[in-house]
């Protein structure tokens, strides 16, 4: 549930309280003008139906009982106030201004639409990460394939951040280990030759298999990430080691 401070209340208060007093005011100042504009035809109004009186509709034979009494370059006014039906629909909006207001930001009994979208988004999430769970083993080196969604990219980037870069540097150029961004790769450069030596590792060369640590999703993710070095040019990139990969 949301929580406000005290200004944030008064703040909230004064708008509706505002848009009260609005409609209250304009009720009444409606009433006034009402009296203020009775005329001989008041009789005649009375026998309206309610439909005409909603609609504020006249018949044309009374247009010259409306007409005002000053002119516009010869353009004549007729009296004609805004319809009832539309000042219904006005002060409904009022209405339920000051009922939502105090509904949603005084006591907060339900979510905002923010609140509603971060919930869904959370929700959202949760049911990614129990689907990745569940079929994160469907995903091995025989059927493996590049991801191009951008929070998998991001997941990979994560990841590599978090267990590559003391060998390979922050940006692929190598170190310890090989250079990743050029052409140029000792254990094969498709996604299923990076799936298969981060998954088994190369341990006569020191690479550990990291399968223990992550799971194939992940592999996927930190191998696609990978293949996004590729011509990256970083500065003080390490020579090129092993045979170039022609996909």
């Amino acid at each position: 549930m949301m929580t406000f401070n005290f200004i944030e209340i008064w703040l909230v208060s004064l708008i509706l309280l505002t848009g009260l007093v609005i409609l209250i005011v304009t009720l009444q100042l409606n009433a006034a003008l009402k009296k203020l504009v009775k005329s001989p035809n008041q009789t005649e109004e009375e026998t309206l139906t309610w439909w005409q009186k909603f609609t504020g509709l006249k018949p044309l034979e009374e247009e010259r009982n409306l007409m005002m009494e000053h002119t516009y370059d010869g353009i004549e006014e007729l009296d004609n106030p805004t319809p009832p039906w539309f000042m219904y629909l006005f002060y409904s909006t009022i209405i339920f201004g000051v009922v939502y207001g105090f509904y949603y930001h005084v006591y907060a009994t339900d979510n905002l639409q923010e609140n509603e979208y971060k919930t869904e988004v959370a929700l959202a999430e949760k049911a990614r990460e129990a689907y990745m769970k569940k079929f994160a083993n469907s995903v091995n080196e025989d059927n493996v394939t590049v991801t191009n969604v951008a929070k998998d990219l991001t997941e990979g980037k994560t990841i590599y951040t978090t267990n590559c870069v003391a060998c390979h540097g922050d940006k692929g150029q190598g170190g310890v280990g090989p250079n990743l961004t050029d052409k140029f790769w000792i254990h094969g450069g498709g996604i299923k030759d990076l799936f298969k030596t981060i998954t088994h590792g190369i341990p006569e060369k020191g690479m550990i298999a990291w399968e223990k640590t992550l799971n194939p999703i992940q592999i996927q993710q930190v191998s696609s990430y990978v293949l996004t070095l590729q011509g990256t040019n970083p500065p003080g990139a390490k020579e090129p080691q092993g045979e170039e990969f022609k996909p």
